[in-house]
C-alpha cells in the first residue's frame, strides 16, 4: 500500500492507496508542534484505527508547504512507518512542464493538483483549490503549467472579519438561505460565500478570455470547494481527492 501525505497550512491530509483505490484518508492539524515520535505514533495509530497496519505500507510520498515541520514529520514516518518518503520538489518527475517566469516559486501543492487534474481530466484545464488560499492554476493541452492566480481563502477572509472588527462574531462558513441578510451572522455568511462565488466566476471567465480557451475544463478541490462548486456552473467538476490522487500519480512516476 502507498501512504500519501499532503501538508497544508491548516491541515495535514493522509491517504492510503491499494493500487489506484483510495482505501482510507484522515487529517490532523499542521499548526500544532509535534516531535518526530508524536508524529510517528499518531500516524501509526490513525492508520490502525482505519484498518491499516504499518507493515502494509510499502511506499510513501510527501508534499509540503510548511517547511518547519518537515524534519519531525519525515523522521516520524521513517521511524514508525519504516518507509523513507519521496518528497515533491525540485528534480522530481511530474509529467508537467512549468513555463512560468520563476518555476521554483510554484508550490508543490499546486504542482500536485496540476498533475492530478491533467492526468485525470486532460488539458487544457484550470485547477481551483479552495484551501487556506484559493488558487487557480492553468495547465495547457500539452501539459504545461502556464499561469497561476492566488487569492485569499474563504477562511482567511472570515478570520479577518471577526479578528479585525470589534463586534463581528466567529461564524460557521456556509451559504445562507438568502443573500438578502437581515442579521449579522447571515450577512457575514452572504458576503463570504457569495463574494467567493463572484470572485470564482470572474477569474474563470477572465482566464478563458485571456488564454483563448473557451472550452477549457474547470476542476475544483479543497475543503470548502464543495460549497462554491454547488453554486456555480462555471466549475465543471468538484474532486475531493484530487490532491491525494496527484500524489499517487507522481509517486508512480518516481517509483524506485
Amino acid at each position: 500500500m502507498l501512504l500519501v501525505v499532503d501538508v497544508g497550512n491548516t491541515n495535514i491530509t493522509y491517504g492510503v492507496y491499494r493500487d489506484e483505490e483510495l482505501v482510507t484518508n484522515f487529517r490532523m492539524m499542521s499548526k500544532s508542534p509535534r516531535t518526530s515520535d508524536e508524529f510517528g505514533i499518531a500516524i501509526r495509530e490513525l492508520l490502525r484505527v482505519n484498518g491499516v497496519e504499518t507493515e502494509d505500507i510499502d511506499g510513501c510520498i510527501v508534499s509540503s508547504v510548511v517547511p518547519n515541520i518537515m524534519y519531525s514529520l519525515m523522521s516520524g514516518i521513517v521511524k514508525y512507518v519504516h518507509e523513507k518518503p519521496i518528497t515533491v520538489g525540485a528534480g522530481i518527475r511530474t509529467g508537467i512542464k512549468i513555463v512560468t517566469e520563476n518555476p521554483k516559486e510554484i508550490g508543490p501543492d499546486r504542482i500536485v493538483d496540476a498533475v492530478g487534474a491533467y492526468e485525470k481530466y486532460g488539458g487544457p484545464v484550470l485547477v481551483l483549490d479552495f484551501g487556506t488560499a484559493t488558487t487557480y492554476d492553468l495547465v495547457t493541452a500539452d501539459g504545461e503549467f502556464a499561469a497561476g492566480i492566488t487569492a485569499p481563502g474563504i477562511r482567511i477572509s472570515a478570520k479577518a472579519l471577526w479578528e479585525d472588527t470589534a463586534k463581528l462574531p466567529e461564524i460557521e462558513i456556509r451559504k445562507p438561505k438568502s443573500i438578502l441578510a437581515q442579521e449579522t451572522i447571515s450577512s457575514m455568511q452572504a458576503g463570504l460565500v457569495y463574494g467567493q462565488i463572484g470572485q470564482t466566476e470572474y477569474i474563470i471567465s477572465q482566464v478563458k478570455k485571456e488564454a483563448g480557451l473557451d472550452e477549457m475544463k474547470v476542476v475544483a478541490t479543497g475543503g470548502l470547494g464543495r460549497i462554491i462548486a454547488d453554486e456555480t456552473d462555471a466549475i465543471d467538476v468538484y474532486d475531493s481527492t484530487l490532491t491525494l490522487d496527484g500524489l499517487r500519480l507522481i509517486y508512480n512516476k518516481n517509483r524506485r
